[in-house]
């Protein structure tokens, strides 16, 4: 990451990505661009026990939306389901428990969702981590971070576009960060073997630019879903408590909430303005935003990202085969 491309994300942070930066955008908002009956709708929220995750579950349950929430633990994920069936008095809200690190666990629940339920309308892949250790996965020996945040929404979605697809207008949210600016695609995917420079936080990053091309890839590549990738701007979440450690403890106080970060997820599983916009889209409050920093020579060719797109195909089915 250079020292440009860092200076200038701070900057811009500070602006427009901080809890300020919310409240002004904010003011401009439509309320009545989420205001939407979603009954007989299905949603899957990954990484739905809290923050991000959980906020967003909140709201698609107040409106009357079926909810299937994809989470870790079972005993956080019960007590944040049942907080919200008291809270929104509907009752369709499911927990499924798994480890979205582990690959062929994915695989396996994405068959078994599919073979057990006859639609899918909104697929929200929001589970997100940011371990600065390296570490390797026990089942499949990948990069932790890797793992959790490109491979697993990779088979995640792969395997749930066919019921996606039975949907009139099927929509998928990934939620990014604009730590995606800092770095280029690296079209090798990862590496089993440490880096002698690695940095938890370039990883990070790289997924989050990982993501953003397989946004703009399924959006190519199917035409009748409606894909997004978002940034929810600085937010108090778990993983960022975690991951920033000392610049969290220093900035806190400027991070946005939960709720405030999944406000532009909600527009995207809801408003009818989202998808007036070209499917492969990045999205900053409720508003199309840039995917590269201006002069950062962060931008990939074709050729990488068909190379990237392979090598996350080869993986894939190594993993679930």
């Amino acid at each position: 990451m250079t020292a440009y491309r860092k200076a200038i994300l701070f900057a811009k942070g500070l602006i427009y990505e901080s809890r300020n930066g919310y409240l002004s955008a904010s003011k401009h908002f439509d309320p009545n661009d989420v205001n939407t009956d979603v009954t007989g709708h299905v949603f899957i929220v990954t990484g739905a026990n809290s923050g991000i995750g959980k906020e967003t579950t909140r709201e698609l349950a107040k409106r009357g939306g079926e909810v299937h929430m994809v989470c870790r633990n079972e005993g956080r994920a019960t007590e944040a389901r049942n907080e919200i069936v008291r809270e929104t008095n509907n009752e369709k809200i499911f927990v499924h428990i798994l480890d979205m690190s582990n690959i062929r666990s994915v695989s396996e629940f994405a068959k078994s969702f599919s073979a057990n339920h006859d639609r899918l309308d909104v697929l929200v892949n929001n589970v997100g981590e940011m371990i600065t250790e390296w570490r390797l996965t026990e089942t499949e020996n990948l990069e932790t971070n890797f793992a959790t945040n490109s491979m697993s929404h990779f088979v995640l979605t792969e395997s749930l576009l066919p019921l996606l697809e039975k949907s009139e207008q099927p929509r998928v949210v990934n939620v990014g960060s604009s730590g995606m600016m800092l770095q280029g695609l690296n079209p090798r995917c990862y590496s089993k073997e440490k880096p002698q420079d690695f940095d938890g936080l370039v990883m990070y990053a790289q997924c989050k630019r990982q993501m953003m091309v397989l946004t703009e890839y399924w959006a190519e590549k199917h035409g009748n879903v409606h894909f997004s990738c978002m940034h929810p701007g600085w937010v108090d979440t778990p993983a960022s408590r975690r991951g920033l450690g000392d610049l969290f403890e220093k900035m806190g106080d400027r991070f946005r909430t939960p709720a405030q970060g999944a406000d532009t997820v909600v527009w995207l599983c809801l408003a009818k303005k989202a998808t007036t916009h070209q499917s492969g889209s990045f999205f900053q409050d409720r508003k199309v935003g840039r995917k590269h920093l201006p002069l950062a020579s962060t931008k990939h060719s074709r050729r990488e990202q068909t190379a990237f797109i392979q090598c996350m195909k080869n993986i894939a089915s190594t993993c679930t085969t």
